[in-house]
């Protein structure tokens, strides 16, 4: 498991049970530490080459897990004024949820042939007021991450 930072995103592995009628997988449990409180839960799709973003949330804790397909999520840190990778999906091996804290700029590419399908667990619900958006070539991505 990726050690918690403070205002840093991790990837937390998850566990993923066979079984032969359909595999379970977990998403987040209310006993860890990136669990901030549940405010709702939604999905959201991304299409093959595709990318969306810059976001920053003022107080949501995100907590991504890619329920179908392969997405790279690409978070920025003002402070740092680092841009991290991290690539998650349905594969053996990149199978995670990825949590960001408030305070991170976050974007996220489909890479996938199929329009892949995004669960965020948010600590709160919906307030547009508490986001912020820019443009996507306000940070740079590196692609072949």
């Amino acid at each position: 498991m990726d050690e918690l930072r403070e205002n840093s995103a991790s990837v937390i592995p998850l566990r993923v049970i066979a079984n032969e009628k359909g595999d379970i997988r977990h998403a987040l449990k209310a006993s860890e530490a990136t669990f901030h409180g549940f405010g709702e839960a939604y999905f959201t799709t991304i299409l093959p080459n595709h990318t969306k973003g810059w976001k920053m949330h003022r107080r949501m804790h995100m907590n991504l897990v890619v329920i179908q397909g392969e997405v790279a999520f690409h978070v920025h840190n003002d402070k740092s004024g680092v841009t991290e990778t991290f690539v998650l999906g349905t594969d053996a091996g990149i199978y995670g949820r990825l949590h960001v804290p408030p305070g991170l700029w976050m974007a996220f590419g489909g890479r996938d042939d199929e329009p892949s399908l995004v669960l965020n667990l948010a600590s709160i619900e919906h307030d547009p007021d508490e986001a912020i958006n820019v443009e996507l070539a306000t940070y740079p991505i590196n692609e072949a991450d």
